[in-house]
């Protein structure tokens, strides 16, 4: 029997190895050593949507995924992609959903963002066969852009400054109730700073306590850390650039409490990202710039499972793979996506505009 580790291991060696591109993006194919055609890369599933754009992305396993997008749409599949059940809550059809946290397929959590009562919380504890709306933001001037979990009862959602600080929503029932945490321990904003709600990354958890926040907007592209479930925090700049409201950090990833991995740069179209990642041996203490990138905007990020080095980032214009622990990145392929996660049984799936949404197949 072949173990996860090495399947890891033999799904990076098939992706890394010198893929054509489809003209739709795909990857195609790589001849194998025997001269068969092994695939390798993202493989298209028909949603059967074109008009919403899938930016909140839970990948539960290679078989189960949620997405949610635009227009309050959510849907799930329990077969890989073969088909799609529309579960969108009634009634959503004017939010923007652009975070989704499923613990397995039955239950998940989804986060409407936008200006005072548009930022909403639902929960399902049923397949999306119902829902019911958890929290509703009553204060116009905070806007919420992502969510996580720490396990199947605690998470936080972030809200853009309000008073000059980030605003932590906090659960510890799944997502059933939630309540503003104190801001004492949370440092100033910087002028013009912010969350982005790109990718559902720019919140993300690893363990029991640690949990990361991006910025950018500002001066300079930033990094929050807290280890304490988002009571005290402590604010350290990257090398992303910013200085720009649409550049700076989209999202973030952490194999573990030390190791991460943190991509952005200008999501306006046609602008180069000079600087766009950046990874951490340290929590998120110091980061270091990566020493050669595609030099585009990359708004997700993940790990590939049981792997210290693997890890791809996406955005509109193509899909980056480090091997290297994020020293380093290449282009693989070429379609358009904007959020990606993996599961541990290496199921890592990617979504994004005109109802896209693709399996790592190989």
């Amino acid at each position: 029997m072949v173990s996860v580790g090495l399947g890891a291991a033999a799904v990076a060696a098939a992706l890394v190895a010198v893929p054509a591109q489809a003209a739709d993006g795909r990857t195609e194919a790589a001849p194998a050593a025997d001269g068969t055609r092994t695939p390798a890369g993202w493989r298209l599933k028909d949603t059967g949507v074109t008009d919403v754009r899938f930016r909140g992305l839970a990948a539960v396993s290679r078989n189960t995924a949620w997405v949610a997008g635009s227009k309050g749409t959510v849907l799930r599949t329990g077969d890989g992609g073969r088909s799609w059940r529309n579960v969108s809550p009634p009634g959503a059809g004017e939010l923007e959903f652009r975070d989704i946290e499923a613990f397995d397929g039955r239950r998940a959590v989804v986060l409407a963002i936008g200006e005072g009562e548009a930022s909403r919380t639902y929960r399902t504890q049923d397949g999306g066969r119902t829902w019911t709306e958890t929290f509703r933001n009553p204060d116009p001037k905070a806007f919420y852009d992502c969510l996580t979990f720490f396990d199947s009862r605690n998470g936080l959602a972030m809200s853009d400054p309000v008073d000059g600080k980030y605003r932590i929503l906090s659960t510890g029932d799944g997502g059933k109730s939630w309540k503003v945490l104190p801001n004492g321990g949370m440092p100033d904003a910087l002028p013009g700073e912010a969350g982005f709600a790109a990718s559902g990354q720019c919140l993300v958890s690893n363990g029991p306590r640690d949990v990361w926040l991006t910025t950018g907007g500002g001066a300079r592209g930033r990094v929050l850390h807290s280890a304490d479930r988002g009571l005290t925090w402590k604010a350290t700049d990257t090398t992303i650039p910013a200085g720009d409201p649409a550049r700076g950090v989209f999202g973030v990833a952490f194999r573990d409490g030390t190791h991460g991995i943190a991509v952005g740069g200008d999501y306006r179209a046609g602008q180069v990202s000079p600087g766009a990642a950046a990874r951490t041996s340290d929590g998120g203490r110091h980061w270091r710039a990566a020493g050669a990138s595609s030099g585009e905007y990359r708004s997700g990020v993940t790990w590939l499972p049981h792997s210290r080095s693997v890890a791809l980032a996406v955005g509109p214009t193509g899909t980056d793979i480090t091997v290297n622990g994020g020293r380093s990145w290449r282009k693989i392929d070429g379609g358009s996506y904007d959020t990606v996660t993996c599961a541990g049984d290496l199921g890592c799936w990617a979504s994004g505009e005109k109802g896209r949404v693709a399996r790592l197949e190989f």
